[in-house]
């Protein structure tokens, strides 16, 4: 009987990691998540378990809520500016990993996700993402639907504020990404300016662990100085090269080979870069190649 009950599990982990992923923001804190799930599936009476995907979705959803609440107080003393921890990084996107893409799980977008509240993103998640019903969103959150409504609209207007009104072809998106790296290799500050936007921000994560900014950084020249200084310490002792990170573009910094950053970038329809996020933290990189 176990055998069968794992394999039911099993078959539903991709979906499950999936959801705690985009509600966390957080690789390693998904996958606490789906492990406590997975216990309390084999703690569960199972005669009373008439839809497992179900149950599980509800499981996973409740307690990725219970860890979220927990994370945001965690992140409030965080040292410096918080980013998503990557999910996955590669020299090269498989269909896996650009079919994430339009799973939605940029850097960027998942920023702009932990400016919901908790229940707040998890309705707009299993609404917009996952194509749940609201009589199963209401059901799952334990609210009305008409809360439920009023919470995935407000999420709504919320994310559409802060994400790119247009889309940008992954071709495009991977050469201006290329300019920037090989500017951002030479320490060149005309040419990096000339790829920002004039009121461009860069955001990144050190954790506390390793050196970087400690809020974010506003402006096309003060970022092309920042860039400009690092070249010129690291240079002869760094390799950077272009790969991908969670299925999107993304320049992969390596020291003493050892991933040291990642970095994406989000542009306007000018073809100018408007955000960076820098992910430094090594506690985020560990694993990812």
């Amino acid at each position: 009987m176990s055998a069968i009950l794992d394999t039911d599990f099993e078959s539903h982990r991709p979906r499950l990691m999936a959801l705690a992923y985009r509600l966390l923001g957080s690789r390693s804190d998904a996958e606490e998540v789906v492990q406590d799930a997975w216990l309390r599936w084999h703690q569960a009476d199972r005669s009373t378990i008439r839809e497992p995907e179900a149950w599980l979705v509800t499981t996973t959803t409740r307690l990725g809520i219970d860890r979220l609440r927990l994370a945001r107080n965690e992140r409030e003393v965080y040292p410096g500016p918080w980013l998503p921890e990557p999910l996955s990084a590669d020299d090269a996107p498989g269909p896996e990993q650009q079919a994430d893409i339009a799973g939605q799980v940029s850097l960027a977008f998942l920023a702009v996700l932990e400016k919901l509240g908790p229940e707040e993103r998890a309705a707009f998640l299993l609404k917009e993402v996952f194509d749940y019903d609201y009589p199963q969103i209401a059901e799952l959150l334990g609210h009305t639907e008409a809360n439920c409504r009023q919470m995935v609209s407000r999420a709504r207007t919320r994310v559409q504020a802060e994400r790119p009104r247009f889309t940008v072809a992954p071709d495009t998106h991977r050469r201006l990404l290329e300019r920037f790296m090989q500017a951002m290799q030479r320490g060149d500050r005309d040419s990096i300016i000339a790829l920002l936007h004039a009121d461009a921000r860069l955001v990144a994560d050190g954790g506390g662990k390793v050196t970087a900014v400690g809020r974010p950084l506003q402006g096309a020249e003060r970022i092309a100085d920042l860039y400009r200084m690092v070249a010129r310490r690291t240079q002869d002792i760094s390799e950077v090269r272009l790969g991908h990170v969670n299925g999107e573009p993304a320049v992969l910094r390596w020291m003493d080979g050892r991933l040291q950053s990642i970095t994406t970038i989000v542009m306007d329809e000018e073809g100018r870069i408007t955000q960076l996020f820098s992910v430094l933290n090594p506690d985020k990189l560990r694993g990812l190649l």
